[in-house]
């Protein structure tokens, strides 16, 4: 029976004269008429430590996130269909998140190379895979030899019945992107989404909020994070541990209080003192959360959506406190205990909504941590999928939630108690403009706080995006 699809084909280069005009965004193009029926469970007769098989798997988790998957998610499901090594994940993840970063500019230029979308969307996502290998900035270093991202990418399609037939298109449009790179870049890069790799929606929300500080915002969150620790001061102190590291041949600085920033990323199990509880994983922006509680020995505490459990175990550090630690979903509750068990410390873990009060025992906190929902806008450089699955809507959907939860968690905090409204979000809407109404609706007192912190790595200091914003019960 004769394949009634058809062949996926390059698309000739434009010729432009003039100046250039900045273009629209591509209208979306049909697929194939007839589509098969896919095998998204195949795993690919293909070496673990191949650069094929690491394509694959992150040409799979791709395909998800485009679905409205969360790449960790997708990258669960990848693992486990490419039954992929330690090895194999790592650079499958690698892959991914590359992808994820330069995804906007990548679409754009299969857009243009291409006469029809890219189906099915693994094949997509292997395109994509592979242009964010091949697609480097100035200054950076490639991860892999051009000529090898391009037989491999070959020859994960071919490998795959889902992407056999389209194995010389692959080769194609990779080989015409590193012939025509310069043009093709030149022309993509008119659209925004090409040039920052964020929805437009996005691109717009960054201009309006902070008109003079957009550009580095979006820049930031393109950028690969640090991985931070921090010293848990009831088992060492920074310089000790720096020490610690030194001896063990790693560079790392000093960014905060408690906040050791290492030169290289490692595994956690290669981190000293980690297993023991010495160091925790812990952006700086985030360790700014537990200090501002002015804790004391004695105090009654509430971490509201306290998974997985960073700012719990900061807490615990910080003083001998009676902890509830909350969160709506019993199984991240799980990795919050985790946490604990390898500090050593011990908080009373409740399942529950943040916004009803079924799970609460009637008596009042001292404190009160309050990590609302948000579409996490100022943590997009740790989650690069964040920006293409989120939607407009949903900043003044979740905005409401949390307006509901300080409402709601306020009538339990004991008069002179303190209240901390913390958000990883960049838009007013979610945070500053929230405080502000919390504070108009219940009277609050409005302590010192360091309210909006933007995504940077400046001299000194390297942390992503985050609100805090400090309110005091006034007494009875």
């Amino acid at each position: 029976m004769t394949d009634k699809r058809p062949t996926l084909s390059l698309k000739p280069a434009p010729k432009t004269t003039g100046a250039p005009k900045r273009a629209p965004a591509p209208a979306v193009r049909p697929s194939y008429e007839v589509k098969p029926v896919l095998q998204s469970g195949y795993r690919p007769d293909l070496r673990d430590d191949s650069l094929a098989l690491a394509l694959s798997g992150a040409a799979h988790a791709v395909a998800q996130v485009r679905g409205g998957v969360t790449l960790p998610q997708a990258l669960g499901v990848a693992f486990g269909v490419m039954d992929a090594s330690p090895q194999a994940r790592g650079a499958i993840q690698d892959i991914a998140y590359r992808a994820m970063r330069k995804l906007g500019r990548s679409e754009s230029l299969i857009a243009l190379m291409t006469s029809k979308a890219p189906e099915p969307p693994m094949l997509a996502g292997l395109l994509c895979s592979a242009l964010a290998l091949l697609d480097t900035r100035s200054g950076e270093d490639a991860a892999y030899e051009e000529f090898t991202v391009v037989d491999q990418a070959v020859t994960a399609a071919a490998s795959h019945p889902d992407m056999a037939h389209a194995r010389g298109m692959v080769n194609a449009v990779l080989r015409r992107f590193l012939r025509e790179r310069a043009a093709l870049v030149a022309e993509v890069v008119r659209q925004p989404v090409a040039e920052w790799n964020y929805p437009d929606w996005w691109i717009d929300a960054a201009r309006a909020a902070y008109p003079r500080q957009w550009q580095q915002i979006l820049a930031a969150g393109n950028e690969a994070p640090p991985l931070t620790l921090r010293v848990n001061r009831r088992k060492s102190s920074v310089a000790d541990y720096l020490g610690l590291l030194a001896d063990a041949g790693i560079g790392a600085s000093q960014i905060g209080p408690a906040a050791v920033r290492l030169d290289q990323p490692l595994p956690v199990a290669q981190i000293p003192g980690f297993e023991g509880g010495v160091v925790s994983v812990q952006d700086a922006g985030a360790q700014v959360a537990a200090p501002l509680l002015d804790l004391a020995d004695g105090m009654r505490v509430l971490d509201a959506c306290a998974a997985p459990g960073g700012k719990t175990g900061h807490i615990l550090e910080l003083a001998e406190v009676s902890l509830v630690a909350l969160d709506s979903d019993p199984k991240r509750l799980v990795r919050v205990r985790e946490n604990l068990d390898r500090l050593g410390l011990q908080a009373t873990l409740a399942s529950g909504l943040a916004q009803q009060g079924d799970w609460w025992d009637g008596q009042q906190f001292d404190r009160i941590l309050a990590d609302v929902p948000c579409t996490a806008s100022g943590i997009v450089r740790r989650h690069p999928d964040i920006r293409w699955l989120r939607r407009k809507g949903d900043t003044l959907q979740l905005a409401t939630l949390s307006a509901k939860i300080l409402d709601n968690l306020w009538q339990m905090l004991r008069p002179n108690g303190k209240l901390l409204f913390v958000t990883c979000s960049l838009w007013p809407q979610e945070s500053e403009a929230q405080a502000a109404a919390f504070a108009v609706r219940h009277q609050a007192i409005r302590l010192d706080a360091p309210g909006q912190l933007l995504p940077g790595a400046a001299a000194g200091q390297d942390h992503d995006g985050l609100f805090y914003a400090l309110f005091q019960k006034k007494a009875a």
